[in-house]
């Protein structure tokens, strides 16, 4: 099975197949990363893309326990730096703004997904980004319902947002 690598197909892969299964301890923990890395690497996976994706997730649990819930000025706005101009195109930006608008994404959320976009360091088609978006939701905690909508955004394929 010839699988497109990147990162961000492991963590969709990834997300699909093993999220939500947080009950182990960190021995069953280590065990089961090595499990999956050979799962991953037996449907087509490089090693580099497999590590990378973990080396992701960690990071992105560490920035969840690390951030503080601070609540933003209702009258900022959020400027987009170039680095993230250059991966988001945009209809990646507008669909932020419509996640923003929409109370999907709260300012802290927000940077969080644009951390993880620009740690992966390339160009994200909406699909793609639309995938980080709802990983970072379901691992940050008190965002159950706001990854309930992304999910429905992302397999219901609503596109009814500002382009």
């Amino acid at each position: 099975m010839l699988i497109k690598q990147s990162v961000v197909d492991v963590l969709m892969f990834l997300f699909e197949e093993y999220f939500g299964d947080n009950d182990s301890d960190d021995n069953d923990a280590i065990d089961e990363r090595n499990q999956i890395q050979v799962r991953l690497e037996e449907v087509g996976f490089h090693h580099q893309e497999i590590n990378q994706a973990f080396n992701w997730l960690e990071d992105l649990a560490t920035l969840r326990e690390s951030s503080v819930d601070t609540p933003a000025r209702l009258d900022s706005v959020r400027i987009f730096s170039d680095v993230e101009k250059n991966i988001l195109d945009q209809e990646c930006l507008s669909f932020i703004l419509f996640l923003e608008q929409s109370s999907i994404l709260t300012p802290v959320t927000r940077e969080l997904v644009l951390d993880r976009v620009t740690a992966l360091g390339h160009n994200l088609d909406i699909e793609q980004f639309k995938w980080i978006v709802m990983i970072v939701l379901h691992t940050h905690p008190g965002e159950e319902n706001a990854f309930a909508w992304m999910e429905s955004l992302v397999f219901n394929e609503v596109t009814d947002y500002i382009q």
